[in-house]
């Protein structure tokens, strides 16, 4: 597998690890209907950068033997999955935990 397949599933899977945690914080801050403080918006694009910065710095680890004219996608590589699987999963853990709530 190439270098940069290795960065695109590695920042796809944090992309599935952060929603589930942005999906069970949110249920556990934001009650079920409720107007909190803190918008559950906010805590899912602040716990999306604290993951990819973590996947940032996973990504350089993996491509350390990658050329300098290719460095710069090392860090794009794989933003759009990361970001799509972020509000999927987020979405289906939230309501798979307030699945009581819904009726």
């Amino acid at each position: 597998m190439d270098t940069f397949e290795r960065v695109y599933y590695m920042r796809a899977l944090a992309g599935v690890a952060a929603g589930i945690v942005a999906g069970v914080v949110i249920s556990s801050v934001v009650p079920f209907g409720q107007a909190t403080s803190s918008p559950p918006y906010l805590i899912t694009i602040g716990l999306g950068i604290v993951f990819y910065i973590i996947s940032v710095g996973i990504g350089k680890g993996i491509a350390k033997n990658v050329p300098k004219d290719k460095r710069r996608k090392v860090t794009t590589e794989g933003i759009i999955p990361f970001i799509f699987l972020l509000l999927t999963f987020m979405i289906i853990v939230y309501t798979a935990l307030n699945q009581s709530n819904l009726k």
